[in-house]
């Protein structure tokens, strides 16, 4: 499967638009995790418990895109794009999406 943030394949063509594909992940903070953090917070430096549950996040939502668009029989999947929002306190939403397409 290919997946692009760009419109368009070098040296492909789209001969079919199969439809929006997308996929999400919520994920909760971890009490454990904000104490460790909390601490990172204290001296500085990257929060790396949180960089990787994002992470985790983004992968789960990519991985249900791409599910989706194999359903569809899709070649690719162009105009990737991801947003986050947090639903509530210690709640983070990962959205991706994308056009499912047959080259």
């Amino acid at each position: 499967m290919i997946i692009t943030t760009q419109e368009k394949i070098e040296n492909k063509s789209v001969s079919k638009v199969l439809g929006v594909v997308s996929g999400q992940s919520i994920r909760a903070r971890h009490l454990g995790k904000d104490i460790l953090a909390g601490l990172r917070n204290v001296v500085g430096g990257e929060i790396t418990e949180y960089s990787k549950l994002m992470a985790e996040s983004r992968q789960q939502a990519m991985d249900r895109m791409i599910l989706r668009a194999e359903e569809m029989n899709a070649d690719a999947i162009v105009g990737v794009r991801f947003t986050t929002s947090m639903l509530q306190a210690g709640a983070s939403e990962i959205f991706i999406y994308g056009t499912a397409v047959k080259l």
